[in-house]
């Protein structure tokens, strides 16, 4: 059962997890480190707090009774743009792949070091709060025009020029502003993913590529032979079409 919040001037994090002594532990910690905190024992409990709180940062265990965490995340990433940060026992990289792939902008195993914790919690804040400043200022911007494409970040949608609208999830329209944003430019996965999810990336991360093939089949004529999102072998991506203003 979710238990009330901590008072504080920091940034609000909802602590998830089935473990009444971790979540304790955190809360004490965070709280003298100057964040507000909120706990929730379930996935469901951790549903209605995102709801009717101002949540900033979700610390999120993935194995929990009933729902778990890899299913809440998709449910956060389909519904808002809040930092997740994972906890979890689960330490094998493809576990770590499978977080990071689902929307998660870090991952922690356990047992694991509060401070550690904590420094992690100040980068990923640090670094959406860069995000969404980019972002209003991009939504500002006048409308672009690539391809067959219409870019309008003020409407935050992008449309064909025959009036068909494209349904973009935050990731991906995030992903196609940057590379609008470097036409010509080869961009390194690593890059993209500091500039369109807001943390570090680890060398063996691929859910880049994931996203530019989800990216390549809504956007591309052909997505087995792409013109406007190109592959730079050993490079990275590159945007290869004309970008105008409207």
């Amino acid at each position: 059962m979710q238990t009330p919040e901590q008072i504080s001037d920091g940034p609000h994090i909802l602590i998830v997890d089935d473990n009444r002594e971790i979540r304790e532990l955190l809360s004490k910690y965070l709280s003298k480190n100057g964040m507000r905190v909120s706990q929730s024992a379930s996935a469901a409990d951790a549903r209605r707090a995102i709801k009717d709180k101002a949540i900033d940062l979700i610390v999120l265990d993935i194995m929990m009774p009933g729902e778990d965490g890899l299913s809440l995340c998709r449910h956060i990433r389909e519904t808002s743009d809040k930092p997740v940060i994972f906890l979890s026992a689960m330490a094998e990289d493809t576990d770590r792949i499978v977080g990071l792939e689902i929307g998660a902008d870090d991952y922690l195993t356990k047992p694991f070091n509060p401070r550690e914790l904590l420094a992690r919690i100040k980068a990923v804040t640090r670094r959406s709060n860069n995000l969404r400043q980019a972002e209003a200022a991009l939504s500002e911007s006048a409308a672009l025009r690539f391809d067959r494409w219409i870019f309008d970040p003020e409407r935050r949608e992008v449309r064909g020029e025959d009036g068909t609208q494209l349904n973009l999830s935050t990731g991906e329209f995030r992903l196609l502003s940057v590379l609008l944003g470097h036409p010509g430019v080869v961009m390194t996965r690593d890059r993209l993913l500091d500039l369109t999810r807001g943390r570090d990336a680890a060398p063996f991360d691929r859910s880049m590529d994931n996203q530019v093939s989800r990216l390549r089949k809504k956007l591309e004529r052909d997505p087995k032979n792409p013109e406007i999102i190109k592959t730079v072998w050993g490079g990275g991506y590159v945007l290869s079409c004309q970008v105008d203003t409207l």
